[in-house]
């Protein structure tokens, strides 16, 4: 690890954001060139003590988690991620196995996004990042381990994940989460590892699976049912990323009806109060 390369690495990219970058207001009285320790503090889900020794110079050598989630702080490049982790002693992460660093791209847009749910998902279904009102439509997607972090695991290991649809809709998003890991597993071999899971785990994942289906598109009109708002009908836009390997969802209602009033209460309230 070397700790004074590594320090001055973050405080330059640090001070290369601005607020507005990051979808922050701009604020007063602003000092710090760049963004404050605690804005990236609480972008990489840290606490600004861990943070600032880090920049001084102090404390521990940061995980491979830790690191994921300051390069996500900070809307760290590819390149500049593997730098972060080299700096600090470990191997930069296969770029095959690239689920954890988020398109800055996609997160530039994601800032942007303060009253409608929107979050970023990796082609194996997994939840790389949520805004507030993604969270609080959808539920913490973010929080599980191993391959529970894949939707399409939760969906044929976990029946209250299926819940989260109309028992109608149920079929053809299990017919599109299949597909969509059948599509990602002609690049990525984690998802030939998950479907080997999923196969030892379910009958019906396996018959779909054996369907070799990889054009089942994704569903642009949703109804999603909230724990405790009911139904709510939505559309659904995905941004991709060029490779396809990552893609943005953005849920909007339609203006004046009963969702939108839905989605508003949701952008209000948030998820702890729902």
């Amino acid at each position: 690890m070397d700790r004074t390369e590594l320090a001055d690495f973050l405080r330059r990219r640090r001070e290369a954001l601005r607020p507005d970058d990051v979808g922050l207001p701009p604020g007063q009285r602003r000092r710090t060139s760049g963004l404050r320790r605690e804005e990236v503090a609480t972008l990489s889900g840290m606490s600004t003590d861990y943070y600032t020794r880090l920049e001084q110079q102090r404390g521990p050598r940061p995980s491979e988690q830790m690191l994921a989630a300051i390069a996500r702080g900070l809307r760290l490049t590819l390149d500049e991620r593997d730098h972060l982790f080299r700096l600090a002693g470990h191997t930069a992460p296969s770029r095959v196995s690239r689920a954890d660093h988020v398109s800055p791209p996609l997160m530039r847009v994601l800032d942007r996004l303060h009253d409608t749910p929107a979050q970023v998902m990796s082609d194996l279904g997994e939840t790389l990042v949520q805004n507030r009102q993604a969270e609080a439509l959808l539920g913490n997607e973010t929080g599980h381990s191993g391959p529970a972090r894949s939707a399409a695991y939760r969906w044929f290991t976990d029946p209250a994940e299926q819940r989260i649809y109309p028992e109608p809709d149920r079929p053809r998003h299990a017919r599109f989460l299949v597909a969509s890991l059948r599509a990602a597993s002609a690049t990525d071999p984690r998802a030939v590892e998950l479907a080997r899971l999923l196969t030892a785990k379910s009958v019906e994942f396996t018959k779909l699976w054996e369907a070799h289906e990889v054009a089942v598109p994704a569903e642009r009109r949703k109804t999603i049912v909230h724990p405790n708002l009911g139904e709510i009908a939505l559309d659904c836009q995905l941004l991709f990323t060029h490779d396809l390997a990552q893609v943005l969802l953005v849920f909007t209602a339609t203006p004046g009806t009963e969702d939108a009033e839905k989605l508003q209460l949701l952008s209000v309230v948030g998820p702890e109060l729902l």
